[in-house]
């Protein structure tokens, strides 16, 4: 069934949305005659998944994804992201009409000079440890959903990111 090709396949879904995510994205700056300079992580372990770089403008983004149905309260972040200037998390919700996929955008962060505040409260692990319990992992902060701010559309979450000024179509 489906749902348990999406569990069994969730690293494949994590890759297939960034792409969707960087293609509506570099789409969005192209038709802007724009270019976004974007690097790629190797290893998942300095809180960020990517960096976007706008006329010296740099996003460092942790990525999350969702069904857009979810129930999902909160998300765990990596607590490493709040040691990089404009550092934030983009909270991807994602429908599926079995043609395309669809986004909707989640933001969590500040201006792209700020540090983002990732507040102390720590995420467990999802797995017991030998005495039944769930412990806290160290490196991690757990956000609530209402502290994120939802997008239209990716044209306000570019403008959010980078600064870039939305299309001017009265000429």
């Amino acid at each position: 069934n489906k749902s348990e090709f999406e569990y069994k396949e969730s690293s494949f879904r994590e890759k297939m949305l960034e792409h969707v995510f960087l293609s509506e994205l570099l789409q969005y700056a192209w038709r802007q005659e724009q270019t976004i300079d974007v690097l790629r992580s190797e290893v998942d372990n300095s809180g960020h998944d990517l960096v976007l770089d706008w006329r010296g403008v740099r996003r460092y983004i942790q990525l999350k994804s969702s069904k857009s149905n979810t129930k999902k309260r909160t998300q765990i972040v990596n607590a490493k992201l709040a040691d990089k200037p404009g550092g934030c998390v983009i909270w991807l919700f994602y429908e599926d009409d079995g043609e395309r996929v669809s986004l909707e955008y989640r933001f969590f962060g500040g201006s792209p000079i700020e540090l983002p505040d990732l507040g102390c409260k720590r995420g467990k692990h999802t797995k017991r440890n030998a005495q039944e319990v769930k412990t806290e992992r160290e490196n991690t902060r757990k956000i609530s959903r209402s502290k994120f701010t939802k997008f239209s559309g990716i044209g306000e979450l570019i403008n959010t990111l980078l600064g870039m000024p939305k299309p001017n179509l009265g000429n």
